[in-house]
């Protein structure tokens, strides 16, 4: 196969996939081994930017996407009629903090770190797509473990969760506020 047909193989396939494809899958499936695989998606990415296209290829930790670009979903959202983004909540923010940074973990302790009941919070994101459930919990209850997925990464415009923000950095803006609020 030349490289033209292996570059149509991968945009056929993450084009049909319509969700994340992991990169051993598309060097199984296009016989390219897996060192080569991200520089052609580079160029296809180039090709699309040269020519304009609304189309992307996101890399999303170890699997690549096709996705619409940003800057044209506007134009999507009104042809495809669907309600404007309502934003996250504070506590859904902050329940999605929580999971981000100590996943996979339970509504439990999600609720100790809380304080209050997050049952309805942690509902929603799984509604959204932006938490899933990631199997049990082997004590008493077995209760369900939630971590995020692939469209938390995309939202949030991450390829990892590496690339989340120490905590740290937190830590040292909360101490810069409440040092500023003593001399207030």
């Amino acid at each position: 196969m030349e490289i033209k047909e292996k570059l149509g193989a991968i945009e056929a396939i993450l084009f049909a996939s319509g969700e994340p494809v992991e990169l051993y899958r598309l060097a199984e499936a296009t016989a390219i081994d897996v060192g080569t695989l991200p520089s052609m998606i580079k160029l296809l990415n180039e090709r699309y930017d040269d020519y304009g296209s609304g189309i992307t290829i996101k890399k999303l930790e170890g699997s690549y996407q096709m996705c619409s670009r940003e800057e044209y979903a506007p134009q999507i959202r009104e042809v495809l009629e669907t309600k404007k983004n309502v934003p996250l909540s504070n506590a859904a923010m902050e329940v999605l903090t929580i999971i981000a940074y100590n996943q996979p973990i339970s509504k439990g302790f999600v609720e100790n770190v809380r304080g209050v009941d997050s049952s309805s919070v942690v509902n929603n994101l799984v509604e959204k797509g932006l938490v899933e459930e990631a199997g049990r919990l082997d004590v008493p209850g077995k209760p369900i473990i939630y971590r995020t997925t692939s469209v938390f990464l995309r939202s949030f415009g991450l390829a990892s969760l590496s690339e989340l923000p120490p905590l740290s950095d937190f830590k040292e803006k909360e101490q810069l506020e409440f040092d500023l609020g003593e001399h207030l």
